[in-house]
């Protein structure tokens, strides 16, 4: 796609078609979705088409930005954009965890506290469930008819801990290629960064085993109450997002290997190493939060 340069060197590119191809590709998979929902046979075959235009949109409109930035069309203030872009999509990041977290918090020293009787809720306690004890992690649910049994919650020192060692030396991986790549090492920058995303793999197989383990043998299940629900949409999520990292990096990579970024102009790799690192300490906080508390 071409472009134009403004009087001061700001790169403006000319209408794309990308945007109408996304969208109609988040319309087409949203709208499949919810027919699938609904019990509609189409609802399957639409949300396949959605995902193959979006993958089309994803590789076209980020070959174009990359072609772009090899040809040198991108000046620093288009850098500064580009970073600004990045921190305020992390910050969406940040905030779209913190709901999950703070539905976490709300349901440890609020709802189950007043199921105790704690507090004003002393009715709360006697007409619900006048059986219940306030313990966490919440076990046992008040109709077994719709919620199974936790048989065992997952420790912190088994899988999760690994887990946790995996990501924290993940980010000193990606922190080694940074290095390696600021001093024009192209060898180490690549080695380290396969590492990276080695150990991201490993970690999302670690937590697949995890989650086998606690739906078959565990009982631990997303209808297990207020603690199942919550313990599988944070680490769930996180795991999404781990996944989109280690897709990110791997993209990094083979960038990388066809000579792609230079010592000063890397932005690329920075971004997605930014998001890395936030991966990592929303874990750090999950393993904290989830886990041992």
């Amino acid at each position: 796609m071409s472009g134009s340069q403004s009087a001061s060197g700001y790169y403006v590119p000319h209408g794309s078609h990308w945007p109408i191809v996304g969208s109609i590709a988040l319309f087409t998979l949203l709208g499949g979705f919810a027919l699938a929902l609904n019990g509609y046979g189409i609802g399957k075959g639409s949300m396949v088409i959605g995902v193959i235009f979006l993958l089309i949109m994803l590789f076209g409109w980020f070959g174009t930005v990359i072609r772009e930035s090899e040809t040198g069309m991108y000046n620093g203030q288009v850098d500064v954009s580009f970073r600004w872009g990045m921190v305020w999509f992390i910050f969406s990041e940040v905030m779209f965890f913190a709901a999950f977290f703070g539905a976490l918090y709300y349901a440890r020293h609020f709802s189950v506290p007043w199921l105790g009787g704690e507090g004003a809720k002393a009715a709360t306690h006697q007409f619900l469930w006048s059986s219940f004890e306030n313990v966490w992690p919440l076990k046992s649910t008040p109709n077994q008819t719709l919620f199974t049994q936790i048989k065992e919650v997952i420790g912190p020192w088994g899988i999760p801990a690994l887990n946790t060692a995996l990501l924290l030396s993940s980010g000193v991986t990606i922190t080694i290629a940074h290095w390696g790549l600021q001093k024009n090492k192209r060898g180490q920058l690549n080695l380290f960064l396969f590492l990276t995303i080695a150990l991201g793999v490993i970690f999302l197989f670690c937590q697949g085993y995890e989650y086998i383990h606690a739906y078959h043998e565990l009982g631990l299940t997303l209808h297990s109450g207020i603690y199942g629900s919550t313990f599988f949409m944070l680490t769930g999520f996180h795991g999404l997002h781990v996944t989109l990292g280690a897709i990110m990096l791997t993209v990094i990579l083979f960038r990388c290997l066809k000579g792609h970024f230079k010592p000063h102009h890397h932005f690329g790799f920075e971004g997605v190493a930014w998001y890395w690192h936030f991966v990592d300490v929303v874990w750090l906080g999950l393993f904290i939060f989830v886990y041992i508390l």
